[in-house]
């Protein structure tokens, strides 16, 4: 999140030293700072509920054919678990004591990241602005995600120490395919730079774990943890003009 933020305010407080009246043409580079809103489907909604994604991309763009390739790095976190892998350690109130002998307030979140590379094409819709229209990429990746187990501020559980978490975290990891349609928007002037798009990331994933220890045996293999979501970007643009000048 201070990187989205610092990308914003970088782009705020250039135009005080951006030249006027350039248009968006030639090569350019772009930086997005994104935040998007996800559903869980396939295996990984029989897990996790609904995520939050904040993002950073950067990207190159051809002069010609808007033509776009790239580099990605997405998070996501929710705060539903549907898995009770904590079930053994309650007792028959559905507590689970801590070394105090109180009930220790343990919480269960989502977490996920995905870094992958991404080809993309932008189709303008008029000859006004050949720099804004539909925008289609798609890519592929490493997706990584987990059950986080928040320990109690107040109190510890022996039985949930940082080693011993490893086996309840449900920890997977494998090949991740990424699609996405939306609009860009580039002004000419510069100003005005956003992207709205439609997302899906579905992972092919196997459990990285040896062992669980709430269900006595091995972790799960052959997942598919799919997400599909909606992703708004803010884009910081850097365009090159005849490969000598740079303007934002």
């Amino acid at each position: 999140m201070r990187s989205v933020l610092f990308l914003i305010l970088f782009w705020a407080c250039s135009y005080t030293h951006a030249q006027t009246g350039l248009q968006n043409s030639g090569q350019m580079v772009s930086v997005h700072g994104s935040y998007g809103f996800f559903i869980p489907v396939a295996d990984f909604s029989s897990r996790y509920g609904t995520s939050l994604s904040p993002g950073l991309q950067v990207e190159w763009m051809s002069e010609q054919q808007n033509w776009i390739v790239g580099l990605s790095g997405l998070f996501f976190f929710g705060t539903t678990v549907k898995e009770d892998v904590l079930a053994p350690l309650r007792n028959n109130t559905g507590n689970i004591i801590g070394n105090d002998r109180s009930f220790a307030d343990i919480g269960l979140r989502q977490r996920a990241w995905m870094l992958g590379v991404h080809l993309g094409k932008l189709l303008p819709l008029s000859d006004i602005n050949p720099r804004s229209g539909l925008r289609l990429s798609g890519g592929i990746g490493y997706l990584q995600h987990k059950i986080r187990i928040q320990d109690d501020p107040m109190r510890n559980v022996p039985a949930l120490t940082e080693d011993r978490k490893k086996g309840y975290d449900r920890l997977s990891g494998g090949v991740a395919i990424y699609h996405a349609v939306g609009y860009q928007l580039l002004s000419q002037d510069g100003r005005i730079n956003f992207l709205v798009a439609i997302e899906g990331v579905w992972g092919f994933t196997d459990g990285l774990r040896s062992f669980q220890y709430d269900t006595g045996t091995p972790t799960d293999q052959g997942r598919i943890d799919g997400m599909l979501g909606i992703r708004a970007a803010w884009t910081l643009p850097f365009y090159f003009s005849n490969g000598e000048s740079i303007y934002y």
